[in-house]
């Protein structure tokens, strides 16, 4: 009979309980998809309540005596592998930031933000920020309280910025946008100077159906797992993973603008990739989660951007949607296409603006978080200053809430820290994307072939597969051979746009 050794004892004991940690949160991940997808209208004060008692569940299991025992036993044992040390070395970070939350406030955070989904829900619909307004300051006010709980030597949200990119500081976003914002200026200011390009095309009838069976093709074809995955609708699309072959992805559909829909399939299925190629092996430990939001944006940025937006793609996929829609695209060819799909133009709603404004639209919400956060606004006043932004930075009028404030789902989730990933998620997937051309000589050709298989299994080797295991910085610089830099992302733009404009 082999004798298990006490290291290897104790770290079966860990995995078990990280697992049903794990189980915890994706009950809890489930109850919220479906929230956000078929659960009836009437069902959203009792899940509210269902939502709050396994997050204290949840949180009971992450703060437990038994999980710090094990951490404190498996603390630089010497029978560990590397990776076994950097698993309980990560989780161990985890497990002081979560002792640090009350189970009240635990409870009291769930509850506020399903009751402040349901109002957004009702308030976009309406097109009224009124509606939305009480919840929505309550949950500011308990992410004030968050950042109090957390600690901060700097900004009160480098703690929610913390959340969600490991590091990250109000002091390194402001210098980060204030050196983006007049290269970005300056590239747009040579665009105004030519004429226009035609996208007129893509605001015609487009049948919801057919427009649905098209994302879904477009879906498989770059390489998602139908058997580990599904797409449906919803409000504002989003991804979640309750593990590796559970992904669940939704999409809008607007049958008078063909963006709409398109670039969010795309967009979140970046998403979902990242998700079906996190190591099965490893889940519920920080080796099987995703390195950081911004990783994570990277992946959907890259897909919807480098690859769904460029040429070399819609040379394979462009004859086919002309075949399903031939009177929307009579007369359109190709190149007019690809210009249309890449206008340059400022707009009201982020999730379809192009790749240049799009960073606008993330600096404006930044800019707000920031003072809601810090008490400079007030949450009454968030339209008049929504809308006073975007005259500033996009030089557009915002005619309502729901084209306004109104428009992201993020708020009502309590993910104020969120946005910024969105732009650094696109400068790493310009980074990453450039690697993966020099590394792979073919790969243009391969996507004008309608074939992205290898562009997929270049990303998880170089990103997904390796998890948790390290931080943005170390893993960009592991798959790129040097740390983030913007240029890439600006000499791609450039590239792009001076072909598109002439300039």
């Amino acid at each position: 009979m082999v004798k298990i050794s006490s290291a290897k004892q104790l770290y079966k004991e860990y995995r078990d309980h990280m697992a049903k940690l794990a189980d915890t949160r994706n009950a809890l991940a489930l109850m919220q998809w479906d929230q956000e997808t078929y659960m009836p209208p009437k069902g959203g004060g009792f899940r509210a309540q269902q939502i709050a008692s396994i997050s204290e569940l949840a949180h009971g299991l992450a703060t437990s005596e038994k999980l710090e025992g094990l951490l404190k036993s498996l603390k630089d044992h010497a029978e560990l592998t590397e990776s076994e040390r950097k698993n309980i070395e990560l989780t161990a970070v985890d497990f002081e930031k979560q002792k640090k939350y009350r189970p009240e406030f635990v409870r009291r955070m769930s509850e506020t933000i399903s009751r402040s989904f349901n109002a957004w829900i009702i308030a976009k619909k309406e097109n009224k920020f009124s509606l939305f307004e009480k919840e929505l300051d309550e949950l500011i006010q308990l992410k004030k309280e968050e950042t109090r709980i957390l600690g901060f030597a700097g900004h009160p949200y480098d703690a929610l910025l913390d959340e969600f990119e490991k590091g990250m500081t109000v002091n390194l976003l402001d210098k980060i946008f204030s050196d983006l914002k007049p290269r970005l200026t300056e590239i747009y200011a040579s665009i105004t100077q030519t004429a226009q390009v035609d996208n007129s095309f893509l605001l015609k009838h487009f049948e919801k159906n057919k427009q649905w069976d098209f994302g879904m093709k477009i879906i498989r074809e770059l390489g998602f797992d139908f058997d580990a995955g599904r797409q449906d609708l919803s409000a504002h699309p989003f991804t979640t993973s309750f593990n590796k072959n559970d992904v669940r992805i939704t999409t809008r559909i607007k049958e008078n603008d063909f963006n709409s829909m398109t670039w969010s399939c795309i967009h979140e299925t970046g998403h979902a990739l990242y998700e079906q190629g996190l190591p099965e092996s490893e889940y519920g430990l920080p080796s099987g989660e995703y390195a950081s939001l911004g990783i994570h944006e990277s992946q959907s940025r890259l897909w919807e951007n480098q690859v769904g937006r460029s040429l070399a793609f819609w040379q394979f996929h462009y004859p086919g949607l002309r075949n399903l829609f031939p009177e929307q695209l009579e007369g359109i060819s190709l190149n007019s296409f690809y210009s249309g799909i890449n206008m340059v133009k400022p707009s009201l709603i982020r999730t379809e603006a192009d790749e240049l404004t799009y960073h606008f639209h993330v600096m404006i919400r930044y800019d707000i978080e920031k003072m809601l956060i810090s008490g400079e606004l007030e949450t009454t006043d968030i339209p008049a200053c929504w809308k006073e932004q975007y005259r500033k930075y996009l030089g557009v009028t915002v005619p309502g809430d729901q084209e306004g404030c109104l428009q992201d789902v993020h708020w009502s989730h309590g993910s104020f820290g969120y946005f910024p990933t969105y732009s650094l998620g696109s400068f790493y997937a310009a980074q990453f994307f450039h690697t993966a051309q020099k590394e792979l000589p073919t790969l243009k050709q391969d996507v004008e072939q309608g074939n992205t298989s290898g562009l997929l299994g270049w990303l998880r080797q170089r990103i997904h597969v390796h998890g948790r295991t390290y931080n943005s910085e170390e893993l960009c610089e592991k798959a790129s051979g040097e740390p983030l830099k913007v240029q890439y992302f600006l000499d791609y733009l450039l590239d792009k746009y001076r072909k598109i404009y002439q300039f």
